[in-house]
């Protein structure tokens, strides 16, 4: 299918100008590389003829009309896909020219497999020297895990979060969605816009390593400083917080609500607005390093107090108290909230077909030079015939030649 390989303006775009050789599949590098193209860098994904990007073939389910995999359509937006065979000598030399034309290349394979085929970072680097080059993987370009395959809940099992994800008593839990994915990808995106900067000044390109492993290290946040601080491992809680509380999850009437209450003042406010002011005098519930170390007590306190009511009650007295609190919400009611909706976190994109396609937005907003959605998620290999003639000249005729020789 042959399109036009200059994808529209919708306005000032950040990144407008940078393109993108993307050599990415799955979740973590497709996540980074979706973010550039957001906010207007041009990103021709680089797929294998016939096969593809692995999360095509992630279904169910399948976007309505096309059926593509609505995993792929969630991190593929603003791409142009081309199908092109690396194994092949004509497939690498086809690449070199492409890249020959960006600015950054962004690649999620198995360490050190890229070089068999002429394009891992140091072969590049003395060809392109201002070439920005991104490496994606499970444990990064050193150290002695290297070689090993990453895949998100491995490395959410081995990064520590599931041993404080899950119920006291229970399994070592992981988290609902990808996040050692995703971490990964939106950190890649940080090193990638960092390395623009120094490109910017000095005219070198450079490696950004990303360990999955790395980052999910990273995000321990408070409970890794948690454990420096102390040596002590901390214990799974379930829904609770390891240093404020009451910051829990409580059952209501017909339901769940999350309370978080994050100082002292809010938790008298809260205490004198629920006729418990008496809680107050109690030592063991007066501060909140007193109610920590005698959670097992708050929550004995407050599990009968929520459940006399239901959760619109709750919700409705919190907020005018302006105490921390949230529904526990499912995917139909967070798609529906009407402050999701009046932010515009849901937008709509035309598909190849022409049929409406809804997809999450990006999330950053910036004031002058905001996200833009042109190109929906591709069809395998939508764009080869367009960036084929439209960056290297080639004609009609050749483009055919190295499609029947499986090279595109």
């Amino acid at each position: 299918m042959t399109q036009d390989s200059s994808p529209p303006s919708q306005g000032p775009q950040a990144l407008a100008g940078l393109k993108v050789f993307d050599l990415t599949r799955v979740l973590a590098g497709p996540t980074c590389v979706q973010m550039l193209a957001d906010l207007g860098a041009d990103v021709i994904k680089i797929e294998k003829p016939g096969a593809g990007d692995d999360t095509r073939g992630f279904t169910p389910p399948v976007m309505p009309g096309t059926g593509e995999s609505a995993y792929f359509a969630g991190a593929n937006r603003n791409k142009r896909s081309v199908t092109l065979d690396i194994s092949q000598p004509e497939g690498q030399a086809l690449a070199l020219r492409l890249i020959a034309q960006c600015d950054i290349l962004v690649e999620n394979f198995k360490f050190g497999s890229l070089a068999k085929y002429g394009l891992d970072y140091a072969q590049l680097h003395e060809k392109f020297p201002g070439l920005i080059y991104c490496s994606i993987t499970g444990f990064g370009q050193s150290g002695p895990y290297a070689p090993r395959p990453g895949y998100d809940s491995v490395i959410q099992a081995m990064g520590g979060v599931m041993s404080l994800t899950g119920e006291p008593d229970g399994l070592p839990q992981k988290v609902g969605v990808p996040v050692g994915d995703l971490f990964a990808g939106l950190y890649a995106c940080i090193g990638i816009l960092a390395a623009l900067r120094h490109k910017e000044r000095t005219g070198i390109g450079q490696q950004v390593d990303i360990g999955m492993l790395d980052t999910s290290v990273a995000w321990l946040a408070n409970q890794g400083m948690n454990y420096l601080a102390t040596g002590e491992n901390p214990k799974r809680l379930g829904n609770q917080h390891p240093n404020i509380s009451p910051y829990q999850v409580f059952e209501t009437q017909d339901g769940a609500i999350m309370l978080t209450v994050g100082n002292d003042p809010t938790f008298a406010r809260f205490c004198k607005a629920f006729g418990e002011a008496e809680w107050l005098a109690d030592p063991r519930l007066a501060t909140n390093a007193a109610r920590v170390a005698n959670r097992a007590l708050v929550t004995e306190k407050l599990d009968p107090l929520f459940k006399q009511h239901p959760t619109a009650w709750w919700v409705e007295r919190l907020e005018a108290q302006k105490i921390g609190y949230g529904p526990i919400n499912r995917l139909s009611d967070v798609f529906n909230d009407p402050h999701v909706l009046a932010r515009g976190n849901i937008i709509e994109m035309q598909d190849r077909l022409g049929a409406p396609m809804k997809l999450v937005a990006n999330p950053v907003r910036l004031s002058e030079t905001p996200a833009s959605y042109r190109i929906a998620p591709p069809a395998l290999g939508e764009y080869t015939d367009a960036v084929l003639r439209d960056w290297l000249g080639l004609d009609a005729a050749e483009i055919e030649r190295l499609r029947a020789g499986g090279v595109v």
